[in-house]
């Protein structure tokens, strides 16, 4: 069975093959699992700064199954305009897929929201110049929706011109699911869904089609139970997918298959 991480961080601690190596090694498998093991898990590297971008390029050179986003994730919006990096280096290398990540952080506003939104603008203008996908992050505070509000206003024209995206590690409402799957959007399921109080997100599945659904660890971060609490990373994928196939009533090693099939067509990349 093949299985395909959408979205994790690569922080470098650990040489690319021999963190990939041990992640094989400690991929799991549900119990009473239909699914078999999994022989092959395809990951997307992202970049949130110049820096991790430049690792997952490394990441991503060196390991087979594995590709890259570069992006500036909200946290660092203010850092980027106070001393702008060159992403142009990147353009056109053979296993870049997507720009991201990038959007809106409302919840811990560790840069300014005007900062956050022209960054946001800038890097969405790029995904159109280059032709990739955009990864976006958006989170508010409970009870608010002013990010996924500004999100959509920046992402309604960018759907328009042609524009393809996934909100990553959605945790928002079905309402709004349900206005970004109206746009075109892909939408990604971490390990959230296996929370004990993350109803939510179980509910917004239901709104989710099977051709938009992605699945992520957004490792190192969003362990799923029952490791929640300790460090993520692809290996744990699995168990989101679980989850999902048990809220569908589907079989696990169905969910695996659509996702990972979802993954390539959303990266316009040809399944292997």
């Amino acid at each position: 069975m093949k299985i395909f991480d959408s979205h994790f961080h690569y922080y470098g601690e650990t040489a690319p093959q021999e963190f990939y190596h041990t992640v094989l090694a400690e991929l799991e498998v549900p119990p009473q699992s239909d699914a078999g093991r999994v022989e092959r898990i395809f990951v997307n590297a992202v970049g949130g700064d110049y820096l991790e971008s430049c690792r997952a390029r490394e990441f991503a050179q060196v390991v087979k199954e594995a590709f890259f986003s570069v992006g500036v994730h909200p946290h660092q919006a203010d850092e980027f305009l106070a001393a702008p990096q060159e992403f142009g280096e990147f353009r056109g290398h053979e296993k870049l897929v997507a720009i991201g990540e990038l959007g809106l952080d409302y919840y811990y506003e560790q840069s300014d929201r005007e900062a956050q939104k022209q960054v946001f603008r800038r890097f969405l203008d790029l995904a159109l110049e280059w032709g990739l996908p955009a990864i976006v992050h958006i989170r508010d505070k409970e009870e608010a929706d002013a990010a996924y509000s500004d999100a959509y206003e920046l992402l309604a024209p960018f759907a328009q011109a042609g524009g393809k995206f996934v909100v990553h590690c959605f945790a928002g409402s079905v309402a709004w699911a349900e206005k970004f799957l109206a746009l075109g959007a892909y939408l990604g399921v971490t390990g959230i869904v296996t929370f004990r109080r993350a109803d939510n997100v179980r509910e917004c599945l239901k709104a989710i089609p099977d051709d938009r659904l992605l699945i992520e660890t957004d490792s190192p971060y969003l362990a799923p139970v029952p490791h929640r609490g300790s460090d993520n990373h692809p290996g744990y994928l699995i168990l989101v997918a679980a989850r999902i196939a048990a809220e569908r009533g589907r079989p696990v090693g169905e969910i695996a298959e659509l996702t990972t099939r979802n993954a390539f067509a959303f990266f316009n990349r040809k399944e292997c």
